[in-house]
């Protein structure tokens, strides 16, 4: 088992971008409590013509979820969606570059259409075309600004500004993320998927 505190960290510092670091635990063959993995996710996605705009899926669960889940497994190899099912739960960490990044000012619809799609796979087609951003999920989620500032816009335009260490408890209402800084944000989302 490798930590990222080795090749992973170095090709991250390489390129630029760093990963989140997740532990994870479970239980030996003899049902002691041991780290089964440490480093990064398996899955992370970033926008081509967005440079900055980054996913990290981190896990996700079965509904119910196991007890203890299988050591021999990673839920997030082959996800293909970031929102959860009904009473299923799923963690990521979204980078959010400044909204006026000249490379995105360049790109057109369909190529900011596909990175939408790649970095938010089963939420970006849930993004209104006439707002861009805006959208609805069936999800309880669970919301920490780990770094920067963002606008959290609802209804009619209303915006409230989310300040580093902030929690927003977004109860499935139609809402967007704006980055009006000149700094990149990181939230850590945690949901969970509800019924209406």
């Amino acid at each position: 088992m490798s930590s990222p505190t080795d090749s992973q960290s170095r090709q991250a510092h390489a390129t630029g971008l760093m990963g989140t670091r997740r532990i994870v635990t479970g239980l030996s063959p003899t049902g002691r409590a041991i780290v089964v993995s440490d480093g990064f996710s398996p899955w992370a996605k970033d926008a081509l013509h967005v440079p900055g705009l980054r996913t990290e899926l981190l896990w996700q669960t079965a509904n119910p979820p196991r007890l203890p889940p299988a050591i021999d497994g990673d839920p997030v190899n082959g996800a293909t969606a970031l929102l959860p099912k009904s009473g299923r739960t799923s963690i990521q960490v979204v980078t959010f570059p400044p909204d006026a990044s000249p490379e995105a000012a360049l790109a057109t619809e369909a190529e900011l259409g596909a990175d939408l799609a790649k970095v938010f796979p089963g939420l970006a087609e849930r993004f209104e075309r006439e707002n861009p951003g805006m959208h609805v999920t069936d999800t309880v989620d669970y919301c920490v600004l780990l770094k920067g500032e963002l606008l959290m816009e609802l209804d009619d335009g209303v915006t409230t500004v989310v300040r580093q260490h902030d929690v927003v408890v977004q109860n499935g209402t139609r809402h967007g993320w704006r980055n009006r800084s000149s700094q990149p944000a990181t939230m850590l989302f945690v949901m969970f998927g509800a019924t209406r």
